[in-house]
């Protein structure tokens, strides 16, 4: 998949597209009739694999207009095509919302699963800066302008910092599935369960329940129709992110400028060229992850937007409002992190020219230290001279206890 107005879509590939989507919506509506089949609730299954396939989106998708959702549409093809005596119970008990809800977390969940991969690449690749240059002196800038000396070693470290705060969010984000029926009680299939000779009608809907979860390989959770902690929690975490990787960039741009040029982006034949001016080599990796840093907080709002509006037991717009709101910011995620994750392996880093811009300017990143040692005297504080060094107070000790950290996460997930 490709998006002329979003470059860099196809590294997202195929997920959270129509085609996943369907796929995963008869997958849910799979582990759903083999539960209550097993349960004893529907008489058999059917097998639902391949009876509605990619070509037959589009349709799909028009009929979807007329319920507001695709899942009617999809499930009286299913009941039509399927064979045998398990056709008719196909969806039965539950409602479009769970369909929606089960196969937009399954779909999410391939998402996480590729952000993390990718944040694991990026920990390695920062925490290899952080400990080459933790010696790399470097002109620390606050307001665009020159501060206090500092390391290169120690901006790869604030850099990690952020990425292991993005992927720790990013792994306390839970993914339960959804079964609650037409308003959270599962009615309907308790009276199926009721109708077809069960003794206890709500242990066994309970039971298929917990089956088409396990089935799944998600979480166990109580119905959440209206309380969207799901949706909201994990677009907070993509957004984490996207903050992480687009304050990554905005460094590698502003650094990478040919007045400062103490960082490059890595060097690709044809990338970063202009249509007009053939000496330019645009940083456009940076370019690139800065845009989606940029638009994605908006995104996470929507979705708060949504779950503050979700009344009733099932909401009429807001939970609609999410489906195309979590597929642009998944897939916008997931393309910032494969870009983060070139830029991070092949950045350039030019020490002499971070040295040499530091020693330039070294009486103004020193003049705090001046008026350290003034006030000192006039409070006739011991001290002595001045001694003879960088001036980077505790910037090693920070960074060994962020490697450490990076160690640790890594360590964590072998």
């Amino acid at each position: 998949m490709s998006d002329l107005f979003w470059p860099g879509d196809e590294r997202a590939g195929e997920l959270v597209t129509g085609a996943a989507w369907l796929t995963a919506m008869a997958r849910v509506e799979q582990a759903w009739l083999d539960a209550l089949a097993r349960a004893g609730v529907a008489p058999a299954s059917a097998e639902l694999t391949g009876l509605v396939g990619p070509a037959e989106l589009a349709a799909v998708a028009r009929a979807a207009e007329d319920a507001g959702n695709p899942v009617p549409a999809l499930v009286a093809l299913w009941r039509e095509r399927a064979v045998g005596p398990g056709a008719p119970w196909v969806h039965r008990g539950l409602t479009s919302q769970d369909v929606i809800d089960t196969s937009l977390v399954l779909l999410l969940r391939d998402v996480v699963d590729r952000i993390r991969a990718q944040q694991r690449d990026q920990v390695g690749a920062l925490a290899a800066l952080a400990h080459t240059h933790r010696g790399t002196l470097l002109a620390g800038r606050t307001l665009t302008q020159h501060a206090v000396p500092t390391t290169f070693g120690l901006k790869a470290a604030g850099w990690l910092t952020g990425v292991l705060d993005a992927a720790e969010a990013l792994d306390r984000v839970a993914l339960p599935a959804q079964f609650g029926g037409a308003a959270g009680t599962l009615s309907a299939a308790v009276e199926l369960a009721r109708r077809r000779g069960h003794a206890d009608p709500v242990a066994a809907v309970s039971g298929a329940v917990a089956d088409a979860t396990a089935a799944l390989g998600l979480r166990p959770a109580r119905p959440w129709h209206t309380t969207r902690t799901t949706f909201t929690a994990l677009g907070d975490a993509l957004v984490a992110g996207t903050d992480a990787w687009g304050r990554i960039a905005t460094d590698v741009a502003t650094l990478s400028r040919p007045e400062i040029g103490e960082l490059a982006e890595p060097a690709v034949p044809g990338r970063g060229g202009s249509s007009t001016m053939p000496h330019k080599r645009n940083p456009v990796l940076s370019v690139l992850i800065r845009r989606a840093a940029l638009t994605a907080p908006a995104l996470a709002s929507t979705l708060h937007l949504a779950a503050a509006l979700a009344g009733d037991e099932r909401p009429d717009g807001a939970w609609h409002t999410e489906w195309p709101t979590l597929r642009d910011l998944a897939r916008r995620a997931v393309v910032a992190a494969s870009h983060t994750s070139e830029l991070l392996r092949g950045l350039e880093v030019d020490t002499a020219r971070m040295r040499a811009t530091a020693r330039a300017a070294w009486p103004l990143l020193t003049a705090e230290r001046g008026s350290v040692a003034a006030f000192a005297a006039s409070a006739g504080l011991p001290g002595g001279e001045t001694p003879e060094d960088d001036y980077l107070g505790v910037a090693d000790t920070v960074v060994a206890a962020t490697l450490a950290r990076a160690d640790a996460y890594l360590a964590a997930g072998r």
